[in-house]
């Protein structure tokens, strides 16, 4: 689940993308990178590095970025260890020369590299699904015959007809901003909108601006316009023309997973804020506890707790805690941060092995054992997703001395496997997989287990259509097992 952002029309192009993505680093942490494109020059400036985006760039990489075009990505790789050539953005030089990025995976990657390499006799550099995109996108503007000296809304229809050739054979979900040098930005988003992506614009100059997140666009002070439809290509021109057309309409389903963790609390996706959607997840969730209380304290499955007394409620830092004050207000129990966070750690869930998660989290949380000492605590987190970490926590809080140990989570349980971006494309590694709740409250040692229902979830969100693919099995793009070579970004 990478973050993607573009910016044309601004003397501080590249600026504002870097600002763009730190505010969008919490969306990947592996690597950072920005194109820039100076008209003048007619030439791309690139800087990309691994880490985060403060490490990548400095003053000097900055001033390089040169142009009133820029495209930027924070990466989270959902597959290996980031090598530098699969760092984004890229370029390929044919036709004009095109620069992209992009947030998401394709489910038959491996298909489309092997029919790429065949039909257009390509070695591919990377590993990653990016430069397959980037090809096909190339493949369709070559096509044309008649590309040379002809007016912008007249390239806007070659550009519409090549993403539509993407759209035929690129299956999953993807969220893309690129350049076409002398030409323009560009911006499209997968058929079936699984991934985010919004327009904005700044008054002051008339600068454009394509983002994963609206919190981007309110760093640089960019009014966000719409967000990018499902199936719709955006085009820019330098001189600030915008074009668009809706070329293919499929099933809309945008992940639910960035209203449970990914987004940042202060973003709007798909016109639905995440902090309100996040309370709502808390509230809901809390009806559930409640009546888990009034059916007399049973848990999950035949198992039943002695009793279901709990004397505070304690958010898993940082993503979790607005659900959890919902829970605790609704539910009329005191809450208490006392799980202390390290603010200078990873998001332990986006990192690439589970050694790394773990080692991790040991640092990233401290329990104040003083406040936990013999008290039952409710532990409130987002998701559940491979239970280790759960478990790790629920282990620090009972070395912290509490009594009994109950863990909420705002996410149905999560059974199947994702290969839309986020990092779980087998379904052995989930927790939930193949075990009723009773067995995974087992599992990760907790005295009681509450996970949200799916109404409850779809009914904080609020949207008529999501994704849920990795909790009910209903793929949007239909994926019969993890891909061959499944290979992708995030």
């Amino acid at each position: 689940m990478c973050g993607v952002m573009g910016v044309i029309g601004s003397q501080s192009a590249s600026r504002d993308v870097y600002a763009g993505l730190l505010a969008l680093q919490h969306r990947g942490q592996d690597a950072a990178g920005i194109l820039s494109f100076n008209s003048p020059e007619q030439r791309f400036h690139l800087v990309r590095g691994a880490g985060l985006v403060s490490q990548t760039f400095n003053r000097s990489a900055m001033n390089s970025l040169s142009g009133d075009a820029a495209i930027g990505h924070t990466r989270y790789s959902t597959v290996g260890r980031t090598e530098d050539r699969d760092i984004q953005p890229s370029i390929v030089p044919q036709p004009f020369g095109i620069g992209m990025a992009h947030n998401g995976n394709l489910s038959n990657y491996k298909a489309l590299a092997d029919k790429i390499r065949a039909s257009q006799n390509r070695y591919l550099q990377t590993g990653n699904d990016l430069e397959v995109l980037q090809c096909l996108l190339a493949e369709g503007l070559s096509s044309s015959t008649a590309r040379e000296n002809v007016p912008g809304s007249f390239f806007f229809d070659e550009l519409r007809r090549a993403v539509e050739l993407v759209f035929d054979v690129a299956r999953g979900g993807y969220a893309v901003v690129g350049i076409i040098a002398g030409k323009g930005m560009y911006a499209f988003r997968d058929p079936n909108g699984i991934r985010p992506l919004v327009l904005g614009r700044r008054d002051g100059d008339g600068s454009h601006a394509v983002a994963s997140e609206t919190s981007a666009l309110n760093i640089t002070g960019h009014r966000p316009v719409r967000h990018i439809e499902p199936g719709e290509i955006i085009f820019i021109e330098n001189n600030g023309a915008l074009h668009s057309a809706r070329t293919k309409v499929t099933r809309h389903a945008p992940c639910m997973f960035e209203w449970v963790y990914f987004a940042s609390a202060e973003s709007q996706i798909e016109g639905r804020g995440v902090y309100g959607a996040r309370l709502e997840l808390g509230r809901a969730l809390a009806k559930i506890i409640s009546q888990r209380q009034a059916a007399g304290a049973r848990s999950s499955g035949d198992s039943v707790c002695e009793s279901l007394e709990i004397d505070m409620v304690v958010p898993v830092p940082d993503t979790s805690r607005t659900a959890a004050i919902a829970l605790a207000e609704t539910l009329k129990i005191p809450y208490r941060d006392v799980l202390i966070k390290n603010r200078y750690v990873f998001r332990s869930f986006i990192l690439n092995t589970q050694e790394e998660r773990e080692r991790a989290l040991k640092i990233k949380l401290a329990p104040v054992a003083s406040e936990i000492e013999g008290k039952n605590v409710l532990l409130v987190d987002d998701s559940i997703v491979r239970g280790t970490t759960a478990r790790r926590l629920v282990g620090l809080v009972r070395e912290a001395g509490a009594r009994k140990v109950y863990m909420a989570s705002t996410c149905p349980p999560v059974r199947h496997p994702c290969f839309y971006g986020i990092d779980f494309p087998d379904a052995r590694g989930l927790v939930a997989h193949g075990r009723d709740e009773s067995e995974v409250a087992d599992e990760i040692g907790v005295d009681g287990l509450f996970y949200l229902d799916m109404r409850g979830l779809r009914e904080a969100i609020g949207l008529p259509a999501l994704c849920t693919a990795c909790l009910d099995g209903d793929y949007p793009v239909p994926v019969a097992q993890a891909p061959e070579g499944f290979c992708g970004e995030g």
